[in-house]
């Protein structure tokens, strides 16, 4: 039998832009078939301030790592603990960005390492997941552990999960791979499943409208055999010039939850050639989050889905 060996880790950082921030902590276990062998942690003193925004999750404060090693002294140490096995995150890209930027900046040299990211994995196995996160993984999974959100003991969790994610993981793939030969069957098949949903969802949507003209007419309301209760009920909305109000929002700590950024629009801006590179360099430094999406893109005769 060949030996599955694969890095588990985690790192907690001063922010969450890879390019400007810095690990405060990494932690990795090393699991053989399933099993952990080996770990490593470590603190790490980012030679920078750490964004109290950063402190609220880990709870990692610049007292703590005022002597903890430089990444100078500790990269050694990780480089030589991954080595050139897979490295297993949730949401792997985020502490895969940060250890490669390391290793460029101190070695000029990026990793190699093959990336398997658990949240995707998580995603494809259990769909109807409302929460795609490291707890529901957990949860799902049976996985409790006594802290959260410092390094060792994600990556514990993770590690904890992870066998037995990787086994329906790669019994869905087998399963997907057997189908592999009935696609086109499968695509009509598809079809008819979206066709057969939009067709309830409008059924619905008619429903509803009986319900609505119920209520305009004095109904009373309806509780369910099993304790859901209809009921009918208006909500005024107002459209507001923001121009007026940035500075009121911004006072009372509001204009970060108000303005929701277009980020598919600026990732368009950054590839665009009608930008200078100075207001380029501008956005990209605004970057405080890295994520991988893949999506499955099927072409109507008039427009294009995606899914």
């Amino acid at each position: 039998m060949t030996d599955n060996t694969v890095i588990v880790l985690d790192v907690e950082t001063t922010g969450l832009d890879f390019t400007r921030e810095k690990m405060v902590e990494f932690a990795a276990l090393k699991l053989v078939n399933g099993q952990i062998v080996e770990e490593y942690e470590t603190l790490i003193n980012p030679k920078q301030h750490i964004r109290n925004s950063s402190i609220k999750i880990h709870g990692i404060t610049e007292d703590m790592v005022k002597d903890a090693p430089v990444l100078e002294e500790v990269m050694p140490k990780i480089l030589d603990f991954i080595k050139d096995y897979p490295i297993v995150g949730h949401n792997v890209i985020f502490d895969y960005s940060y250890l490669n930027k390391a290793s460029v900046d101190l070695y000029q040299k990026e990793l190699t390492n093959p990336r398997i990211d658990t949240q995707q994995m998580f995603k494809e196995v259990f769909p109807d997941e409302f929460s795609c996160g490291l707890d529901a993984l957990m949860a799902r999974m049976g996985v409790t552990t006594d802290t959260r959100h410092r390094a060792m003991a994600d990556a514990r969790g993770l590690a904890l999960s992870y066998p037995k994610l990787e086994a329906l993981y790669r019994q869905k793939n087998a399963w997907q791979m057997s189908q592999l030969e009935n696609v086109d069957y499968l695509f009509e098949r598809y079809l008819r499943i979206q066709d057969a949903i939009q067709i309830m969802h409008s059924e619905l949507s008619d429903i509803k409208s009986i319900f609505k003209v119920y209520f305009e007419q004095g109904g009373r309301e309806i509780t369910s055999s099993t304790g859901e209760v209809l009921s009918y009920g208006s909500k005024v909305t107002h459209d507001y010039d923001i121009s007026q109000i940035k500075d009121t929002l911004k006072e009372i700590d509001a204009w970060d939850k108000v303005i929701r950024v277009n980020n598919g629009l600026i990732d368009r801006i950054l590839t665009s050639n009608g930008v200078s590179e100075e207001n380029k360099e501008k956005l990209s430094q605004a970057r405080v989050d890295i994520k991988e999406v893949r999506n499955i893109v099927i072409q109507k005769p008039d427009k294009i889905k995606t899914y």
